[in-house]
């Protein structure tokens, strides 16, 4: 005789590459997305560093084919690629400033425009340490 039985469990939807399959247990909490936005010079330190590896690989050729296909003009394009002219220490802490929470950034582009065109790396620290440290 067949026997009826009854099994309780929960499952969940999981995708597995192009698929989408049961899996069994809870389903996991969603991630959720941090607070704050990244700083803008942040962004665009990071920009700088793509462009310059875009350039070295021979994907574009200058500054002016970034900004066609950025839809920026030339001179923002320089302005960004001048954050490479920063002391290595000075650009690693623009990679890791904190998030903006609310209000507008600390630092500009146009004081550390100040700063890049410095040539020597000792001034450029002077006057990064200058700058109070609530701004990183």
């Amino acid at each position: 005789m067949l026997e009826e039985k009854q099994v309780d469990t929960l499952l969940h939807k999981k995708r597995d590459g192009k698929r989408i399959v049961l899996s069994e247990g809870k389903a996991p909490q969603p991630k959720r997305p941090p607070i704050g936005r990244l700083p803008r010079i942040s962004r665009y330190m990071a920009l700088a560093i793509y462009y310059e590896d875009l350039i070295r690989r021979g994907h574009v050729h200058d500054y002016a084919e970034i900004a066609t296909l950025g839809h920026v003009t030339r001179a923002r394009v320089t302005q960004i690629m001048n954050l490479r002219l920063l002391a290595p220490e000075i650009q690693e802490s623009l990679l890791t400033l904190p998030r903006v929470v609310d209000g507008r950034d600390e630092l500009s582009l146009r004081f550390l425009q100040t700063v890049a065109l410095q040539s020597d790396w000792t001034k450029q620290r002077q006057r990064w340490a200058d700058v109070p440290s609530t701004s990183y």
